[in-house]
Formats: C-alpha cells, sequence, structure tokens
C-alpha cells in the first residue's frame, strides 16, 4: 500500500479538504519529502501536510477530511 502526502486545509467551519501533493510506495521516503516540503514550503496557518498510509486516494482523502469527535478529558485529566 502506498503512502499519500497531502496538504490538508481546516475552515473555520471545520470542514476540511485534502489535496494530494506526491505517493510514496516506502515511508522514509514520504518522511523525507514532507520534512522537505514543510522546510522549503511552509503553508498558511489553516493548512498542514500530513501523510496517510491507505490502500487507495480516495480511502487516504476521506480518513483526513472525516469530521472526529473531540476526546472528553476526565476529570484526573484537568
Amino acid at each position: 500500500m502506498p503512502y499519500f502526502i497531502f496538504v490538508v486545509t481546516s475552515s473555520e467551519s471545520g470542514h476540511k479538504s485534502a489535496a494530494l501533493v506526491s505517493q510514496y510506495e516506502k515511508f522514509r521516503d514520504a518522511k523525507n519529502e514532507v520534512k522537505r516540503l514543510r522546510s522549503e514550503k511552509p503553508l498558511d496557518d489553516n493548512q498542514i501536510y500530513k501523510i496517510n498510509f491507505s490502500a487507495t486516494q480516495m480511502e487516504a482523502e476521506q480518513a483526513l477530511t472525516e469530521k472526529r469527535e473531540e476526546p472528553i478529558a476526565k476529570e484526573w485529566e484537568k
């Protein structure tokens, strides 16, 4: 399965969108590319580079853009 690199953009309403940057077969290659991108091509405050390991590009996009519930903080975690 390939590693996909995306630029994930978050809106103020909580909606996320993902744009594919590249795809790699090895994690090491994907990790090095993300490090290079983060240092050479900084993004806006509402954007971030993300790596996702999925069978298809569509599965990776769905995983990165789905709405997740906020974790509930336990009393001892406050």
